[in-house]
């Protein structure tokens, strides 16, 4: 197993969701792997916490990333962060994403939460990557 590409997935992942424009565009651009200081836009996507496990095999190395692009909001209601999900997943799923270390064999939808977290919505969009580190 190689933990090699991480970073160069959420770049790929990062970079994509903030190059489409139906997720740019619902979000007006708010999309962070990390918050900013101060007041946060009342609707954002953060990436970030992910778990990974082995994948390798007897052709070479690999690893399997199960991760979450989170939508944010304290609206009163989930519609629009469901449109955000949405595109998100669409986005996402079976992107040919180019990886700055490793290759990205697949990209998948996982599942999804929805849930009220005190004065907030949080949308959780869970996606596997297959990559293959055998190069990395």
């Amino acid at each position: 197993m190689s933990y090699a590409a991480t970073a160069a997935l959420q770049s790929a992942v990062f970079g994509a969701l903030t190059a489409d424009v139906n997720v740019s565009g619902l979000t007006d651009g708010a999309i962070y792997d990390a918050l900013p200081a101060g007041a946060v836009p009342s609707i954002y996507v953060r990436l970030g916490a992910e778990r990974a496990r082995d994948a390798s095999d007897k052709t070479g190395s690999g690893a399997v990333h199960d991760f979450p692009v989170t939508v944010v909001t304290d609206a009163a209601g989930y519609h629009v962060a469901k449109q955000i999900a949405a595109a998100i997943s669409d986005a996402l799923v079976d992107a040919n994403l180019t990886l700055t270390r490793g290759s990205l064999i697949a990209l998948n939808f996982l599942r999804a939460r929805a849930r009220r977290i005190e004065n907030t919505r949080e949308i959780e969009v869970w996606f596997r990557a297959r990559i293959d580190t055998t190069d990395a």
